[in-house]
């Protein structure tokens, strides 16, 4: 359903779209004539006589997307955005009319801006999902139009209309189904009442997947006893092999086998055989403090 706008949001926009109609419409080499003064001498007079020429290109894309339920004005403004892009990007010298190239950042920008505000929660993350966010409806229309002359690929999305659909957009029938679902449903407030005259908040039905106050303070006891395991581990060995292994595993950025070389006077060679010695001499003695290797992990 397209948003409808106030009375006198209307007629700054009707005001805003005239404005942009009655700007002449630029010949080839002048509008590369003010691409090259403003790319090439920063001549603003110039970006602002390309730009407002093409703001009724805007305009009509932003007519394309007014049935997705936010407001136009809003659409406009995020694809004069997206012109102002196109105008700092354009190269005059590859030859391409400036609208060619402006009317791919003005889709762009307004695309962008209906996947961050159609619903709460991003709808759209992939190249896939933009594709099918963006294109569904019109395919899922066409499949209802020919499946009444009898000549359609499916009647409505059926297993054979999905199929359909994907091959069309080169996706996964699994990512149409989802964003099918996902088109098809509506946000809804986790404070709002499972049913009429209801007191149960839908989030009351949630279930708490934190752990709870007692695997806390068994995870809080197995860890300290963890810790007491390595402490002990780390005093059986020599202060060569500690050093190496507090000052390359203990740390947050560990140092290089070349700094610990030259800070222990030997080649990054027989760091590397302390290192490896001391976490196996580590594993036997933790070994020796449990009944299995599982014990010595954290629970997920």
């Amino acid at each position: 359903m397209a948003y409808i706008d106030d009375p006198e949001t209307q007629r700054a926009n009707l005001s805003f779209i005239k404005a942009s109609m009655r700007e002449p419409l630029l010949t080839r080499d002048h509008e590369f004539d003010l691409a090259r003064k403003w790319r090439e001498g920063g001549d603003e007079r110039a970006l602002h006589e390309l730009v407002r020429a093409y703001t009724r290109l805007v305009v009509a894309t932003a007519a394309r997307f007014r049935n997705y339920g936010l407001p136009m004005g809003d659409l406009v403004q995020e694809g004069n955005v997206g012109l102002m892009q196109a105008a700092s990007r354009f190269e005059p010298d590859r030859e391409v009319r400036f609208s060619t190239y402006a009317a791919w950042w003005i889709r762009s920008a307004m695309q962008d801006y209906i996947l961050r505000n159609w619903s709460i929660v991003r709808t759209g993350t992939t190249a896939a999902q933009k594709s099918l966010f963006f294109n569904l409806r019109r395919l899922r229309a066409r499949i209802e139009s020919l499946s009444q002359g009898g000549t359609g690929p499916g009647n409505g999305l059926t297993k054979e209309g999905r199929e359909w659909i994907a091959g069309e957009l080169q996706v996964d029938v699994t990512e149409v189904e989802a964003m099918e679902m996902r088109l098809s449903a509506s946000d809804q407030s986790l404070n709002s009442p499972v049913a009429d005259g209801s007191d149960d908040d839908w989030q009351d039905f949630l279930a708490d997947q934190r752990p709870s106050p007692e695997d806390v303070v068994i995870g809080m006891r197995d860890s300290n006893t963890r810790s007491q395991w390595l402490a002990e581990a780390l005093g059986e060995l020599s202060p060569r092999e500690r050093t190496i292994i507090q000052e390359r595993r203990l740390r947050e950025e560990g140092a290089t086998l070349e700094q610990l070389g030259r800070e222990l006077g030997v080649s990054k060679e027989r760091v590397r055989q302390l290192e490896h010695r001391a976490l196996l001499k580590l594993r036997q003695s933790m070994l020796k403090r449990v009944e299995g290797f599982g014990d010595l992990l954290a629970d997920a």
